[in-house]
């Protein structure tokens, strides 16, 4: 068993002494001060129509809680001086390499190291892949789906302030992403249920689901390197950006990590290439 697998499963029983235990209704968050880049560019191969759709429905969601929303497909705007304008960075089914230069890599890994947010949705996990740092701080790295199809997921801590107004079993149609090179840090707030899926591909399903056999990561968070991480796979259809249990997944996500940002400080980095060793994190 893989070292995120047992601590995903020890996490299955440990989680009513989680630290969200001490969450309250109000998240202390000062939307006024909150500013968010969604970044939308996509590298060489399969671009998702859903990302117009996700970046509009950030845009609204700033416009209902009143925090401000850049949305760029332009990796010009990593630089230092940029980003500190930034509570946190949303990357909306993003895949492969997002950036031209390593010089915007380290920008956008000193801000992550300076205390920065990232929430990251669906294909992000398929970004940078060649990128060992972006990887461990996403989590993982995806490896496969199988057809977009129904099937449940399941909040595995209902006390997380990320999993406010989610059923505690979600049935969606969607796709059902397994992850390879996976992380053993983050803590998972929500997996798929392998059972509920339509068995077409079985043999696929079962060599990629690997030791978990019933429930697998969908969702989790991770402070990460001086940041602060929220992802979730689910998310494919453009439909979905549309639809408000959906956009309430991503608002909690984003807010969850608007709480805990307190300061951008770039004296904090301390990186000077993409692939600086990374401290004990």
């Amino acid at each position: 068993m893989n070292r995120f697998a047992t601590v995903f499963l020890a996490g299955l029983f440990l989680v009513g002494l989680a630290s969200s235990a001490a969450w309250c209704q109000k998240d202390g968050v000062n939307w006024k001060k909150v500013k968010v880049l969604v970044y939308t560019k996509n590298g060489k191969g399969y671009v998702h129509d859903n990302i117009p759709f996700a970046a509009k429905s950030i845009q609204k969601l700033g416009e209902e809680h009143g925090f401000k929303v850049d949305v760029s497909d332009q990796p010009t705007v990593f630089t230092e001086d940029n980003l500190r304008q930034y509570t946190l960075l949303v990357f909306p089914s993003t895949n492969n390499d997002v950036f031209d230069t390593d010089e915007q890599r380290l920008s956008f890994r000193r801000y992550i190291e300076a205390g920065g947010g990232f929430v990251g949705v669906h294909s992000v996990t398929g970004t940078e892949r060649n990128w060992t740092w972006f990887k461990r701080m996403i989590g993982g790295t995806f490896a496969w789906h199988p057809k977009f199809q129904k099937f449940k997921t399941h909040v595995i801590d209902t006390k997380h302030p990320s999993m406010q107004g989610i059923p505690k079993v979600w049935e969606k149609e969607d796709e059902f992403y397994f992850t390879k090179e996976m992380s053993p840090g983050p803590t998972v707030v929500m997996a798929h249920d392998l059972t509920t899926l339509n068995g077409e591909e079985s043999e696929k399903v079962k060599m990629f689901g690997g030791s978990f056999t019933q429930l697998y990561p969908a969702a989790w968070y991770y402070n990460f390197d001086g940041g602060f991480t929220w992802c979730t796979t689910l998310g494919h259809d453009k439909k979905d950006y549309s639809e408000p249990l959906f956009m309430n997944h991503i608002f909690q996500g984003i807010r969850y990590i608007a709480s805990q940002v307190k300061k951008i400080d770039f004296s904090k980095a301390y990186a000077d290439s993409r692939d600086t060793p990374l401290r004990d994190n």
